[in-house]
């Protein structure tokens, strides 16, 4: 079980991508007081922890009505997190985050907490990682990853005074070559799985 949470815990940490959404998050809320930034950050942890835990507990329940399998969603899925570590490793933004700077703290929140820590590539990968690991440890490495991400919103300041743009965009890049091999296994095991 150890493994297993390790090994979902770099995953869910390479998905969320908590160091991209970090930079939006502090160039949208750079002209907000300290206050307004502390609770923007928790309305955007709070938006992509409802949607995840909401995934968690009905995603496999969502393919039924859907009528599609667990392999082939888990090829779609792939897909997609192939397509967010290209634009990750090329330095390519996720989401749209023109015109956030100087909006409302629910906007930015709600952009931050959705499409960029919880989108279509986490939602993908709860779904699959809940069938083939358990929701408990699923749950569980969402659940630190998250948490880590709070710690980086609430001294977003500090860390990107310390690190600097370039260091984040470098991580970033690194981690989107991850985030695409994660894909291509997906690809290919669903692939196998639908073969057979």
């Amino acid at each position: 079980m150890i493994d297993a949470l390790v090994q979902l815990i770099v995953l869910f940490a390479v998905i969320f991508d908590p160091l991209a959404s970090l930079v939006v998050f502090v160039i949208a809320t750079a002209s907000m007081e300290p206050t307004e930034r502390r609770v923007t950050a928790s309305l955007a942890l709070l938006v992509a922890a409802g949607l995840s835990f909401i995934v968690l507990i009905l995603g496999p329940s969502v393919l039924t009505v859907l009528n599609t399998s667990i392999d082939e969603f888990r090829v779609a899925g792939g897909i997609v997190l192939g397509i967010l570590g290209l634009k990750m490793a090329l330095g390519l933004p996720i989401a749209n985050t023109e015109g956030v700077r100087g909006n409302s703290a629910k906007a930015i929140a709600a952009l931050i907490g959705t499409p960029l820590l919880t989108g279509p590539a986490t939602i993908t990968t709860i779904i699959v990682t809940v069938t083939d690991y358990g929701a408990a440890v699923t749950g569980l490495a969402i659940a630190i990853v998250l948490a880590g991400t709070a710690v980086l919103f609430y001294n977003a300041e500090r860390i990107t005074r310390k690190l600097g743009h370039t260091a984040i965009q470098v991580t970033s890049t690194i981690l989107g070559l991850v985030t695409l091999a994660w894909g291509v296994k997906f690809v290919a095991e669903g692939l196998l799985a639908i073969i057979r």
